[in-house]
């Protein structure tokens, strides 16, 4: 009987590639140093050469954000990203203690379950790969049903890549028959060691209850604070060309200006020359309807999208080179939807008297939404900088810096990876960026440098008024008495 139903199919195809990659990675766990950096430097060489025409697949398919702004983040999450871990040791002995007399030694922890978004699919799956192939651990892929045919494209492109240059097939694997149900079924199979979760929010969760660890990654409602000490023409310039790049489908985009009062006016003239249009209220109004369901979901119809193409959803006029959309905000919370995410061209806007002010609306709008994520902030008052370091819930702080490009390690010195970590505060296991360290375990070898003291070694001497055990003779003796009265009544 052929057999129809889609989910029974994913559900299948989820639990055949589960252990086609468990057999892989039993052999690759043997590989040498050199066979994983070779394998690794020859995939990330495919995906980079390939970054165009990946990007470009992977916007016509989604009808998200930029294509070359796509490129870009495909060579970023290709070549960058491998240049970042290709010097990491993942193989045998990683270091040795000479004072501790400590032998530390990699250890893969298998196979991976990674889940990749609709609004950055290309660039997730090759990051995903290369620090799944580098740690010795084998991958299986579960596309967005939304960016599937780029999604797989990309992860043949590698596997094919990686076999050439001697991975074991099954390596890297990905699901074809996409439902919900198969992906479940995926990242609770017995073979998965390790759940790999970007996506949105229920998914993250459900990938969290699968009993397994699991790395996952929550809202970045992202605000950036300009302070009275920024460089205002430095700062317009960067938050208008990060809520612009790839129309804000990346979770580290500003989401919100908190604009220093003395500043504010100054800020928003500059950012309106870098194409930042501010609407009236009428037309914020029709952006809320457009942009958000009511219970407060975003409508993936307006996500990565252009300011023109909102505009037209909205109903609204707007000039032909806006770049991105701002609205001018008093409140933070369910009441006013533009105060949450927005993956797309919007921006809200709010006014703080000083930097105690702006500071407070800060960890408002990140507590609404974006706990643990990050922050940007635009300032040369060191007092400042800091203070904002150290009192903010988020794990990536970007000083001077856009917020896509920076937290994601393309203009900062933070691991570079497309899976940022929101930290205990906001439910992931690490706020790090995900990257090769995460998925290989580390055993220890110790020596001892220290030898036990003396009261170790010595018999130890029972308690005083210890009551010894009975005589076994003794207590069949007194077990058969009891018996007896037993009996005899």
């Amino acid at each position: 009987m052929t057999v129809t139903d889609k989910d029974l199919l994913s559900i299948q195809e989820a639990r055949q590639k589960a252990l086609q990659a468990y057999e892989a990675q039993q052999i690759w766990a043997n590989a040498t140093q050199e066979q994983v950096d070779r394998v690794c430097a020859a995939m990330a060489d495919a995906a980079y050469n390939a970054a165009e025409r990946l990007g470009r697949m992977a916007a016509e398919e989604t009808g998200f954000g930029v294509p070359e702004h796509k490129r870009l983040k495909n060579e970023f999450a290709s070549r960058h990203v491998w240049e970042s871990i290709k010097n990491i040791k993942t193989v045998g002995i990683i270091n040795h203690d000479t004072q501790k007399k400590i032998y530390e030694i990699a250890w893969p922890m298998g196979v991976v379950a990674a889940l990749v978004p609709s609004t950055n699919p290309t660039s997730t799956v090759m990051n995903k790969i290369l620090i799944s192939v580098k740690a010795r651990d084998a991958i299986v892929l579960a596309p967005h049903p939304f960016a599937s045919q780029c999604s797989i494209a990309t992860a043949n492109l590698m596997a094919a890549a990686a076999v050439e240059a001697g991975a074991p097939e099954g390596l890297i694997n990905v699901l074809t028959n996409i439902t919900l149900p198969g992906t479940q079924e995926l990242m609770g199979h017995k073979r998965v060691a390790v759940i790999l979760a970007t996506g949105g929010g229920d998914m993250v969760r459900v990938a969290h209850s699968m009993g397994k660890p699991a790395y996952g990654v929550g809202p970045g409602n992202v605000p950036v604070y300009v302070d009275r000490s920024a460089d205002l023409e430095k700062a317009a310039k960067y938050i208008v060309s990060s809520k612009a790049f790839d129309h804000s489908v990346i979770c580290a985009t500003e989401q919100a200006v908190v604009a220093d009062r003395p500043i504010a006016d100054r800020l928003a003239h500059l950012m309106e020359a870098e194409g930042a249009y501010f609407v009236d209220g009428r037309q914020a109004d029709a952006l809320r309807q457009v942009l958000f369901h009511p219970n407060g979901a975003i409508n993936a119809a307006a996500t990565g999208k252009s300011p023109q193409y909102l505009a037209a959803m909205a109903g609204i006029r707007i000039p032909r080179q806006a770049r991105i959309l701002v609205a001018r905000l008093n409140e933070v919370g369910r009441d006013e939807p533009l105060s949450r995410e927005k993956l797309t061209t919007v921006l809200g806007w709010y006014e703080a008297e000083g930097w105690e002010a702006g500071c407070e609306r800060c960890i408002e709008l990140i507590r609404f939404g974006g706990r643990g994520h990050s922050l940007m902030i635009h300032a040369r008052d060191e007092k400042v900088i800091m203070a904002f370091g150290l009192e903010k819930p988020v794990f990536r702080i970007g000083v001077n810096t856009m917020g896509t490009l920076g937290a994601i390690g393309l203009t900062t010195g933070v691991m570079p990876s497309l899976t940022l970590g929101s930290g205990g505060i906001g439910g992931s296991i690490t706020g790090d960026n995900v990257t090769v360290y995460h998925l290989f375990n580390v055993k220890r070898m110790a020596f001892e440098i220290t030898p036990p003291p003396a009261a170790a070694l010595r018999p130890g001497r029972a308690p005083t008024g210890a009551v010894n055990a009975p005589d076994p003779q003794q207590l069949a003796e007194i077990v058969e008495e009891v018996v007896r009265e037993i009996l005899g009544k």
